[in-house]
């Protein structure tokens, strides 16, 4: 049995299709808790298929369990890192005001990071005369000017990402003639716990749950929302099951290809998380867990 004694805060984390929700609602049943979600997607309203929320999870033998920072913004809605932040540690803080325990589950790895490091410069404004001049440069031109930056402005960077070079230029160009001071967040005695699944299960599994999201209605989600007025172009922006099926309904790719690629991204998805949890490692203590057995497996990973 996990000992969760003496513990501000549960973190349960783990790839996409790992089973974390589940576990995360059955830890809160048990040790009466709530769930603050750590997930970029679901804090949109009307993604429901696509993110995952699968709110029936929040059931356990009965006993609804609370829920939070889930269906908060419309999905046109501009939201960044620091909104999370600031609602993140609202969360925590009211939950253990009512004698609970915060129960933090998701997968974003920069949400999960929001815990333990400041990130007040997602605050800093869009520049979108400079946007547009970098959106013509190469990934390669991109990172040599990052690299012009102090290394304290631009060493978080995701430099995978052409979207996230682009916006750590907007912020350390911001940063030259706007310093900013740091935020300070409470310090909370925090509990990591990983779910393990070899990456035959995970591939396994991701296939399964994407042909059951098409039967329960995923493609006419992605229909609705632009019925109801959200463009393609945010619905690319958004990302995985929103980018691919955009695509599809712009006549771009055949159905065969749009589920094809999609399986193919989302498991490409779930391996660049597993790789950023292990970076999580050398700054936090990670408990890996098999939540079939119930059995421990620290420091492993797959």
């Amino acid at each position: 049995m996990l000992n969760l004694n003496g513990y501000d805060v549960i973190v349960v984390l783990g790839p996409t299709a790992s089973g974390k929700t589940r576990f995360a609602c059955e830890l809160a049943a048990t040790h009466n808790g709530e769930i603050i979600s750590a997930d970029s997607r679901q804090v949109y309203k009307r993604l429901n298929i696509g993110t995952g929320k699968d709110l029936d999870s929040y059931v356990v033998n009965g006993k609804s369990i609370p829920y939070h920072l889930i269906d908060i913004v419309e999905p046109d809605a501009p939201f960044f890192l620091h909104h999370y932040q600031e609602l993140l540690f609202n969360s925590i803080a009211n939950i253990r005001r009512n004698g609970k325990l915060p129960i933090v589950c998701g997968g974003t790895g920069l949400y999960l990071s929001a815990l333990y490091k400041t990130y007040e410069l997602t605050a800093v404004p869009e520049n979108e005369s400079l946007r547009r001049t970098l959106q013509t440069l190469s990934k390669e031109e991109l990172l040599k000017r990052l690299h012009q930056f102090p290394k304290p402005h631009t060493q978080h960077i995701d430099t995978h990402s052409v979207k996230r070079i682009i916006r750590g230029i907007e912020v350390a160009t911001y940063l030259q003639s706007h310093p900013t001071p740091p935020k300070i967040w409470p310090t909370y005695n925090i509990k990591y716990l990983g779910i393990h699944v070899s990456k035959e299960v995970r591939i396994k599994r991701i296939r399964q749950r994407l042909q059951e999201r098409l039967k329960q209605g995923l493609i006419q989600e992605v229909e609705e929302l632009l019925a109801s007025g959200v463009s393609h172009q945010r619905l690319q922006f958004l990302g995985l099951e929103y980018k691919y099926l955009s695509h599809y309904l712009l006549d771009q790719y055949t159905e065969t290809e749009c589920i094809n690629l999609l399986e193919t991204a989302i498991i490409q998805y779930a391996k660049r998380q597993m790789t950023w949890f292990r970076k999580m490692e050398k700054e936090i203590n990670l408990e890996w867990i098999e939540p079939m057995t119930n059995t421990s497996q620290s420091n492993s990973t797959s």
